[in-house]
């Protein structure tokens, strides 16, 4: 009787698990058709950056050298204690669309990278605003356009794709199928008319949303969320789109280790908490019934019927291995599929652990 039970527990599981993944790949089917126009708008592209000479001199010339000519390139340095502010001083003695704006901490603002964004948004001289950090770059000279050109009278928030550098490492692989599984759900959502979160590595919007919801000042006190916070506040389905053409990407360097890599994870999903209640919802339900769908398959793979068990289970994966297989074409991270089943089971514990760890004590945030 318990096994039965189980087991039509497991079914249910297993096909919310597959409605989750149908989902997740209506992003896949882009009907926009005015890709290919023509755009013009003048654009200030703003990177906010503490303690980061070494990757300004790296990156910067990418974003300078964009195939694009009305753009301005705003500098933040958020009171740098290294060389960051003669690094910027160094390009704009050489580029004339450069802006910098020194950042000092006062005190009811210490390190709060929002509060640096602000200054920097209401510096900019054009309305229409692109995102990404010191430590990203454009895949391509044509980023600018690729994000820009999605800017429409409606459109007025642009999700777009920040990737991670292929290496040949383990905690590579992993960060870049987390990076790749969340994009395929933003985009996903943003898709279906209820858009959740974006990445400050790549990020466009209008000047007007940010004032509309007051900037930062429902989230300002949480030093990070300056991405997925201010899209929950401020993305509804009518102004949000996103952007998946490969020379829209940005791409950064990975976390070295694990330990480096759990560390940043621990910031990011402690925001997710401050996110609407239908989002932690959806995102919250996509989670346990995954694990419960683990637990589930081994249990009743050797308590009840390997041969129906084994069946339900490929199908999932054959569902999982089409959808992330589009998608990590689509996304341009192929090799990913190759991995799924020990990628997917190694984040569920990942994942599990942030969690455990963050209810005991507080992440690290912007220094």
């Amino acid at each position: 009787m318990i096994l039965s039970v189980l087991f039509y527990l497991f079914v249910v599981f297993t096909g919310i698990q597959l409605v989750y993944y149908f989902i997740f790949s209506s992003f896949l089917f882009d009907t926009k058709k005015d890709k290919k126009k023509d755009v013009d708008i003048p654009i200030s592209v703003i990177v906010c950056a503490k303690n980061e000479a070494e990757n300004l001199k790296k990156f910067l010339p990418s974003i300078l050298n964009q195939a694009y000519t009305n753009f301005e390139v705003i500098l933040i340095d958020d009171a740098s204690s290294d060389e960051t502010a003669e690094v910027m001083a160094s390009f704009k003695e050489k580029h004339d669309n450069i802006k910098i704006i020194s950042v000092e901490n006062i005190e009811a603002f210490w390190g709060n990278k929002k509060y640096a964004l602000t200054l920097g948004i209401k510096g900019a001289k054009n309305d229409h605003l692109l995102f990404t950090d010191a430590d990203c770059k454009p895949v391509s000279k044509y980023w600018i356009s690729e994000m820009v050109r999605n800017f429409t009278k409606e459109k007025t928030i642009i999700l777009g794709y920040g990737k991670y550098k292929k290496e040949k490492s383990l905690v590579n692989l992993f960060v870049r199928f987390e990076t790749l599984l969340t994009a395929i759900q933003y985009f996903s959502y943003a898709k279906l008319g209820a858009p959740y979160m974006g990445v400050g590595r790549n990020l466009a919007y209008h000047r007007s949303e940010f004032f509309n919801v007051k900037g930062f000042i429902n989230h300002i006190h949480i030093k990070s969320g300056d991405d997925d916070l201010f899209i929950q506040d401020a993305a509804t389905k009518e102004n949000t789109t996103f952007s998946i053409s490969k020379k829209s990407f940005t791409e950064s360097l990975a976390p070295k280790s694990f330990a480096e890599w759990f560390q940043q994870k621990r910031r990011h999903i402690s925001t997710s908490k401050h996110y609407k209640t239908k989002h932690k919802f959806f995102l919250g339900f996509f989670f346990v019934t995954k694990v419960f769908f683990y637990l589930l398959a081994i249990i009743l793979f050797f308590l009840y019927s390997w041969k129906i068990i084994l069946p339900i289970f490929l199908t999932y994966y054959l569902v999982q291995f089409i959808v992330i297989g589009f998608s990590s074409k689509k996304l341009n991270e192929p090799t990913i599929t190759y991995f799924l089943p020990f990628l997917e089971i190694g984040l569920l514990i990942f994942q599990f652990s942030i969690f455990i760890t963050n209810l005991s004590s507080k992440p690290n945030h912007w220094k």
